[in-house]
């Protein structure tokens, strides 16, 4: 059968799943109106498939093939996807004329148009089907039920009768190739199939004014039902989230014999997007075309990806905060940042994961995706330096490791404790209770000061005596501290040592250095408490005391000039005066 060709924009092939993946992406964008978009294909909205930048079938004239290369079919009918596809394109945009060109019928050109209308009335309210099914081969995917040339796409059920789509190979001539069409056998059934459909049982109660008039191409009852269904559909994800969340913490209370609060962990979010997953393939059948059924599934199914990712997400973040507790209470905080740089790449695998996961099920090629993204890739590697330098910044830091969550450091000019080692700053607790973030890529590249890292604490104090005290004294004072030191189990008694070092301005100074065997501070100040105190007790022992800064003044007479040599004293200037002049 020789048909004539009929121009028409996109073929099918070129077009895979018929443009419907850029409004799943953008349906997935706004879940809040994936109710209403269900409910409104429920009763029978077209979904409109794009076809060119316009929105519409605009006409391209078919190519007249050369000596050199293959004929191609016009209307992209290369395999039974293909003209599936073809077929619901056109019957969505009321191109019925296009349409018939899939029908293998020899009726004429308006009987045939009848004729794609009622198939296509059959097709959306009879027949269940999963396009990613249909055969992408030229030659279709041959079963023992059909012959070599002949696919079987599904089974319209309308009541108690049933029709088997189905799909026949047109053998290729020296003028055109091979191509699909729907099958005679199927289309003689068509008609009678279709007088037996009626309409929704709804339709006969509503106002014929709510049925024959649009807005924007949408019947008015159906803006009045869509919000019903909104809140409808809001309602049973909460109720059902409820029922779940009360169920849950039960049976974790009767298994760890403690109150568990499901909504502290985190969970109550995936569990509604899993909840608003299955209600949205529950209702997906309901849907009034083939076209909206199959896009509605396809978006519960990229639901229930995201929700199972953000399962997988929050089972890591409290896995890792169990596990950061843990070793916080063994004190082996040198674990955390690790651990917690482990958990972030997880959670990015994770995400990575889900995301290829619903390309595939909307069957979206990820390497596409990503050559697309290639251009815009590169501007945003070069907006996100930063952001890059402080992740590598964050790994230099935890394979380094010159700080740990919980060490006392020094940063520049703030003093502080480390509190959380992030994927791009550092926060640190300062002496004032406030907290100072520090770009990790900044802090790699600072000077750190680890107090946290001692394995002991230096002590070291000049103690002044009054200049009162004597030789002995002192030589007693030297002797007991050094023996002090030297028995007391919390200092190193090879690093003591006990000097008399200076004549100060107003005490004899002595020093007093040695190591404390320990590296917590607030110990350490209690050991040199106790140090400090003991010394006071032998000085005063010694019968002397700890010098004040002083100055002594000494007091005397004043017994003014003596006159007899001052007198003799001129008197001697004078005559060597004289005798000078007379030479």
């Amino acid at each position: 059968m020789m048909l004539d060709p009929i121009p028409y924009e996109l073929r099918a092939s070129e077009c895979p799943r018929f443009d419907a993946a850029s409004k799943r992406v953008r349906c997935l964008g706004f879940l809040v109106l994936l109710s209403a978009l269900s409910a409104g294909t429920a009763f029978g909205q077209k979904s409109p498939l794009k076809t060119g930048p316009s929105g519409s079938a605009a006409p391209q004239t078919a190519s007249t093939p050369t000596p050199q290369e293959a004929p191609k079919d016009p209307f992209g009918r290369d395999t039974p996807y293909d003209t599936v596809v073809g077929f619901l394109k056109a019957s969505e945009h009321n191109d019925w004329q296009t349409a018939a060109e899939f029908l293998d019928s020899k009726q004429p050109p308006a009987k045939k148009q009848e004729l794609a209308r009622e198939l296509k009335l059959v097709m959306d309210r009879g027949l269940t089907l999963d396009l990613g099914k249909v055969s992408k081969n030229t030659l279709g995917s041959p079963t023992e039920k059909w012959r070599a040339t002949r696919n079987e796409i599904g089974t319209a059920h309308i009541g108690d009768q049933s029709l088997d789509i189905l799909l026949d190979l047109i053998q290729p001539t020296a003028k055109r190739p091979l191509y699909w069409l729907f099958a005679a056998e199927t289309l003689m059934a068509v008609p009678e199939l279709a007088r037996n459909l009626e309409a929704p049982w709804f339709e006969k109660y509503l106002p014929k004014t709510l049925l024959e008039n649009e807005i924007f191409g949408v019947q008015l009852f159906k803006w009045i039902i869509i919000p019903l269904f909104v809140g409808l559909g809001f309602a049973l994800v909460w109720l059902a989230t409820w029922l779940l969340r009360l169920g849950v913490e039960w049976l974790l209370k009767k298994t760890h014999r403690q109150d568990v609060a499901l909504s502290k962990t985190g969970f109550l979010g995936p569990l509604r997007i899993l909840v608003l997953a299955y209600l949205v393939s529950s209702v997906a059948p309901l849907a009034g075309t083939l076209v909206a059924r199959q896009m509605w599934r396809d978006v519960a199914i990229a639901i229930m990806l995201v929700g199972i990712g953000w399962v997988l997400v929050r089972t890591l973040e409290l896995a890792t905060e169990i596990a950061v507790r843990r070793f916080s209470r063994r004190n082996s905080l040198s674990r955390i940042a690790p651990l917690q740089l482990s958990s972030w790449v997880l959670k990015a695998i994770v995400a990575v994961g889900t995301l290829v996961a619903i390309l595939y099920a909307l069957e979206i090629n990820p390497t596409t995706v990503v050559t697309g993204l290639g251009l815009g890739g590169v501007a945003l590697a070069f907006a996100a330096q930063k952001t890059i330098e402080n992740v590598f910044g964050t790994i230099m830091i935890i394979v380094d490791r010159p700080v740990r969550v919980g060490d006392f450091c020094k940063i520049g000019d703030s003093v502080g404790t480390i509190e959380e080692i992030g994927l791009r700053s550092t926060r640190v607790r300062t002496m004032d209770r406030t907290v100072l973030t520090v770009p990790n890529g900044q802090l790699a590249s600072m000077m750190l000061e680890n107090f946290s890292s001692r394995e002991r604490i230096w002590f070291r104090h000049i103690i002044g005596l009054r200049y009162e005290t004597t030789a002995d004294q002192l030589r007693y004072v030297l002797e007991e501290i050094r023996s002090y030191l030297k028995t007391h189990p919390k200092v190193d008694p090879r690093a003591s040592r006990v000097r008399f070092i200076r004549f100060g301005s107003s005490s004899l100074d002595l020093e007093v250095f040695t190591y404390v065997l320990v590296n917590d501070f607030p110990v350490f100040l209690e050991i040199q408490e106790e140090l400090l105190l003991r010394i006071m007790d032998i000085i005063a022992d010694a019968g002397t005391h700890v010098a004040f800064p002083s100055q002594t003044t000494y007091l005397a007479k004043d017994t003014g000039l003596d006159d007899e040599k001052s007198r003799a004293a001129v008197e001697q200037i004078r005559k060597q005066r004289n005798s000078v002049a007379a030479s």
